[in-house]
């Protein structure tokens, strides 16, 4: 499986596309395409306008003769939502947890990190690395309009596509858009190709379990939230990634080291590679959480920080 792609609109299958943002890391996120006949449904938006116009642009080929008339969200963050107030006109669908997280984290919130003087150039350097390539102005929260609690059918201009909620596990609530006559999955960002997971939710048994139910369906194309189009595989790796966090973190947590400690005590082998590995910071606090109720996870900015000193060190 090949970690070279390019920036666009990709035909990965009869009347199925894939927009891809290499490389990937922090908020440079996919969206999908589904044609139907007179219609198409758009899986996802980007993380700004100006983002989100482009794809629009480059899809204009495609939804002028069949308009979007369905946008779906596989969750809440900025990066796969932002953009919503563009696709006017569309019915939005989402999970309930998706939409009852969806104004957690506004845009403004965004901006903010990038902007504040953390009293820290490591930290500063940090958040304009991962955010600051993106215009957060002139925003507006554009939530679902529809929303469903387990499954939903939809039928796009005659063809089928399967909505199956699997959080909370990246966040509150992440589900799958299974396409079975294109044998297709955009599976949101259960799946991060090539860079590492975060868990801002969790419990871990559901992402793994989310894994399973991509490696079941009959397909053979899968969409990962971020990076390269993908197959089976790419399930197993995000799992096995898991796994081996899971693992490492209870060892350490029986141990009676902090998370702060296993995270840095941690050798990722055989993951080292993937970017981002800095959300490790999240993904050990994550692991704590589970193991011991009534654990207070920090909030978002300080696991920010947490992780930008550990990308920095």
């Amino acid at each position: 499986m090949s970690r070279d792609y390019e920036q666009g609109l990709v035909e990965i299958g009869d009347g199925t596309y894939a927009y891809l943002q290499p490389d990937g890391s922090w908020g440079w996120s996919n969206a999908g395409l589904v044609r139907g006949d007179g219609t198409s449904l758009l899986v996802d938006t980007l993380f700004d306008l100006k983002l989100t116009g482009k794809m629009l642009d480059a899809m204009a080929g495609v939804t002028g003769r069949a308009p979007i008339g369905t946008l779906v969200n596989t969750h809440a963050n900025g990066d796969h939502c932002f953009g919503n107030q563009l696709v006017d006109g569309a019915e939005i669908i989402a999970t309930e947890a998706c939409a009852e997280e969806f104004e957690d984290v506004p845009a403004a919130a965004l901006a903010a990190l990038v902007d504040d003087d953390y009293g820290d150039p490591l930290v500063n350097e940090f958040m304009k690395e991962a955010f600051g390539a993106f215009d957060f102005s002139g925003i507006v929260a554009t939530p679902p309009t529809r929303t469903f609690t387990d499954a939903l059918t939809l039928s796009v201009g005659g063809r089928e596509v399967e909505l199956m909620n699997v959080g909370p596990a990246h966040t509150k609530g992440d589900l799958l858009a299974y396409v079975p006559d294109a044998r297709t999955v955009y599976t949101g960002d259960i799946l991060f190709v090539y860079g590492t997971p975060i868990v801002w939710a969790g419990p871990y048994a559901n992402w793994m379990a989310a894994c399973d139910a991509i490696v079941d369906l009959d397909v053979d194309t899968v969409v990962p939230g971020h990076g390269p189009v993908t197959d089976k595989e790419g399930a197993r790796m995000v799992k096995a990634y898991l796994e081996f966090v899971h693992r490492e973190a209870s060892e350490r947590h029986r141990a009676g080291m902090t998370a702060s400690d296993a995270a840095e005590d941690i050798d990722l082998g055989e993951f080292a590679d993937w970017s981002d590995s800095e959300r490790l910071v999240v993904n050990v606090q994550a692991v704590y959480a589970e193991l011991d109720e009534g654990y207070e996870l920090p909030p978002i900015p300080s696991l920010l920080v947490d992780m930008a000193h550990y990308a920095k060190r």
